[in-house]
């Protein structure tokens, strides 16, 4: 199946996962490390990208960052190239450090911000490279240390993150810790980093009510959200790929063309499609082969797709 496009469009929230190719660790020791928090820091800085929460594992890497006027791709490209060409010289190695395509989700961040980043936090903990919160507090390779005040990081949103949990730091601070506390045996969320239906619904419990009810839902692999949230990153993202209009107000604008025309003309679109010669047939076919021609070039719609929506419109 080919890959989808990303959705990129500045100031939106997105969940980055990076994992090393066949699944090999990215970072060998602390030097690595070091290098990595520093090349992210100072991106973020430079290009005005507010990171919220972050995790840097030995094999994988998971941001959660609101992305800044160039947009997301040009800033993980810096971040994953820049680190990959001295990681390699470093270690005298060759080829690639990183899965040639990192992982983003567009994020509704009403109903999810506060779960990723207690999800991505967490990951450590999980994961036994700490043993307990307090251990996390002061671990060094998360953003976690960085909300609970052990560590500066300019670069890092901390008090964006407290807003949603308190009115000024201190209160924002403990209702934060005793958050990240409750979720520590949630254990994987499937539904965080997982795909398509199964996080748009919340889980498969949800996904299975939904399928007796025989219930459709709008879902999209790169998007975490619900329905209605869903459904407006992909007008947004197809206007910005066209410019002009989605390609379902497309259709339905190529559709009218046709019942127009044979509303003037006073045919039936049963009569247009029966190939019939009578009449006024043939020449309102040939007008409309000519119109539909040009609108479909106008519009980016394919002639192919002009024919199909000739065929089924009634």
């Amino acid at each position: 199946m080919p890959r989808q496009a990303r959705l990129d469009s500045p100031g939106t929230l997105h969940h980055v996962i990076v994992r090393g190719i066949e699944k090999r660790d990215i970072v060998n020791d602390k030097y690595d490390r070091k290098r990595m928090v520093s090349r992210l820091g100072d991106l973020a800085e430079e290009t005005k990208t507010s990171v919220y929460a972050w995790v840097l594992m030995s094999n994988h890497m998971h941001i959660l960052l609101k992305s800044g006027p160039a947009g997301l791709s040009r800033f993980m490209r810096r971040l994953l190239t820049g680190y990959a060409v001295t990681y390699n010289i470093r270690h005298k190695r060759h080829g690639h450090v990183f899965q040639n395509r990192y992982k983003s989700i567009i994020c509704d961040e009403d109903f999810y911000f506060q779960e990723l980043v207690r999800y991505i936090h967490l990951n450590p903990l999980r994961a036994k490279m700490v043993k307990s919160m307090s251990e996390l507090d002061r671990y060094p390779w998360c953003g976690h240390r960085v909300i609970m005040g052990k560590r500066k990081a300019e670069w890092q949103d901390a008090d964006y993150v407290l807003s949603w949990f308190g009115q000024d730091i201190s209160t924002g601070r403990k209702a934060y810790r005793r958050y990240l506390q409750d979720g520590i045996d949630e254990g994987h969320r499937e539904d965080l980093v997982g795909g398509g239906l199964i996080r748009t619904m919340g889980g498969w419990s949800q996904v299975l009510t939904l399928r007796k009810s025989k219930e459709k839902v709008l879902c999209d692999e790169r998007i975490l959200g619900q329905d209605e949230f869903v459904e407006r990153i992909l007008h947004e993202a197809d206007k910005n790929i066209t410019g002009q209009i989605s390609i379902n107000e497309r259709v339905i604008k190529a559709g009218k063309i046709i019942l127009a025309a044979c509303e003037e003309s006073g045919v039936s679109v049963e009569a247009l499609r029966g190939g019939s010669r009578r009449g006024a047939l043939p020449g309102l076919r040939a007008q409309l082969a000519k119109e539909l021609a040009e609108t479909a070039r106008q519009l980016g719609v394919t002639t192919s797709a002009i024919s199909r929506i000739f065929e089924r419109t009634k």
